[in-house]
């Protein structure tokens, strides 16, 4: 009797040795190479000769193509297989980085920019495979690592641009991006094995798909280029219009189809209809606080009386507290969710970041404050985005956790395309009267607390969602992978 566990613990540790860190890897290649280019922009305007708004479609395109396809590989990674839509997703990421890499070209950079938005699919399709790989005990710590390896991603992805720029050209970006896919691409063809869980019952739906990604596209687009066409424009309101109806058809299709690609009932579960609620309003948060506070410490101080006149590297060091942050997020938060459930973390999630930005409207005059306000802010990032998952994969069954999954990440980016899209018009609807002529208007010192301030807010009521569900069922047992019979019954108790 006694022998009999051995060989299971044996192997349990040796798949989480294996499986995880390349897993992290993964979810690591994708978020560096999402950011990486945000604090660049206006370089890379002059070097493409490309105006400051169309520059823009360099970030749009990714953010679009993410949004797309993200629940796409989820849902197929639940009908065929995760690890293949995985290596299919990091296929997309390497062959956008080599395009990249190899053209001077702006329109096959927005090409390649829409490749490696496939990257996007890394997120669903990883914890589906920590769900169904890691022994029941290490589920928790896993999804929490791998989710806040999105926001340790995005910091460090600012800092080496930043560093890259101070020795080689913006090229060397693309090059970073290229290396770090084809290491996770050789990781999780070795190291992560194909997994048993696949819906077997369900099937394709390419109606649900393509009205799914029409109804995202024409919102994206609206958000992204509102500020230069104008919020009141006949192109952004008939996106918003197009948006709006497109959504109406997805969500007819869905109700009515034998195998929807998303099972609209299981989404509008409490647990998982306030939890997309709560990564909307962190990803507004995350992107809008990492734009605004590059910006900020990018300033003039000369000019403005305000800033640090900090190169992109100086910036992106600025920023590198949150990257750390969200490193120590990941095993505090699967500490707290195994005792205390997900509640707790993402509710801290939310006040950190409340804390944070309403720390810098008011203080923001040394570089000690930018660092400080990081780090509050990168820890509250982390928190909410180890809680997550853990409140979804307790709300559906392991066939659906793919898909579940892909659109929390979907949401998360939808919100992080409306923060940078409000944030950017708090900022040029109040800029600076100089006596000299430059480039770019500079915002006035009240821009950037106003927009400190929204920022707060938004995470404030990230904070307070959490409370509008209820969760009777301890999270070690929904995120343990139940057999799918036990499925309903875990639902009924996560639910409640």
């Amino acid at each position: 009797m006694s022998e009999a566990p051995q060989p299971t613990t044996a192997a349990e540790k040796q798949s989480n040795a294996r499986v995880l860190p390349a897993l992290i890897l993964a979810m690591l290649s994708f978020s560096v190479v999402q950011t990486a280019v945000v604090p660049i922009l206006p370089s890379l305007a002059k070097e493409l000769d490309v105006s400051g708004s169309n520059i823009t479609w360099l970030m749009t395109a990714n953010l679009l193509s993410a949004a797309v396809l993200t629940p796409l590989l989820g849902r197929f990674g639940d009908l065929r297989g995760r690890k293949p839509m995985l290596l299919i997703s990091l296929a997309g990421l390497v062959a956008g980085s080599a395009l990249a890499v190899s053209t001077h070209s702006f329109t096959w950079l927005i090409v390649a920019r829409v490749l490696q938005g496939a990257g996007g699919g890394v997120m669903p399709l990883a914890i589906s495979i920590v769900r169904d790989e890691l022994p029941k005990q290490k589920v928790t710590g896993g999804v929490a690592a791998i989710s806040a390896s999105m926001g340790v991603g995005s910091g460090l992805g600012l800092v080496a641009t930043g560093l890259l720029l101070e020795h080689w050209n913006y090229k060397s970006i693309f090059w970073m991006g290229l290396a770090f896919g084809l290491l996770a691409v050789a990781l999780v063809a070795f190291r992560v094995p194909s997994d048993p869980v696949t819906d077997k019952d369900g099937g394709a739906d390419p109606l649900g798909a393509l009205t799914l990604a029409g109804w995202l596209s024409a919102l994206l687009v609206a958000v992204s280029q509102g500020n230069h066409w104008g919020w009141t424009s006949t192109k952004t309101l008939g996106l918003f219009a197009v948006a709006a109806v497109v959504a109406l058809i997805w969500g007819i299709i869905e109700t009515k189809v034998s195998h929807p690609l998303v099972d609209l009932k299981m989404m509008s579960r409490p647990a998982v209809a306030f939890t997309n609620l709560a990564g909307l309003l962190i990803g507004f948060g995350m992107y809008g606080s990492f734009m605004v506070i590059s910006n900020f410490a990018q300033t003039p101080e000369k000019l403005a009386h305000y800033g640090f006149t900090a190169t992109v590297l100086h910036a992106g060091v600025m920023l590198l507290p949150s990257a750390i942050g969200s490193m120590v997020a990941a095993p505090v938060g699967a500490l707290l969710i195994a005792r205390r459930g997900p509640r707790l973390p993402l509710v801290l999630g939310g006040v950190l970041g409340a804390v944070a930005m309403a720390y810098l409207a008011l203080r923001h005059s040394h570089e000690g404050d930018i660092y400080t306000a990081s780090a509050i802010f990168g820890l509250g990032i982390g928190l909410a985005f180890a809680a997550m998952p853990a409140f979804i994969n307790g709300a559906v069954p392991v066939e659906q956790s793919g898909i579940a999954n892909g659109m929390n990440s979907v949401l998360r980016t939808v919100g992080g395309a409306i923060g940078t899209a409000v944030m950017t018009a708090i900022l040029t609807g109040d800029t600076m009267k100089l006596p000299i002529k430059i480039a770019v208007l500079l915002p006035t010192l009240d821009a950037y607390k106003h927009a400190f301030w929204t920022t707060a807010i938004v995470c404030i009521v990230a904070g307070a969602v959490p409370f509008l569900i209820r969760t009777v069922k301890p999270a070690a047992t929904a995120l343990g992978g139940s057999a799918p019979q036990d499925s309903s019954a875990e639902l009924v108790k996560t639910d409640a």
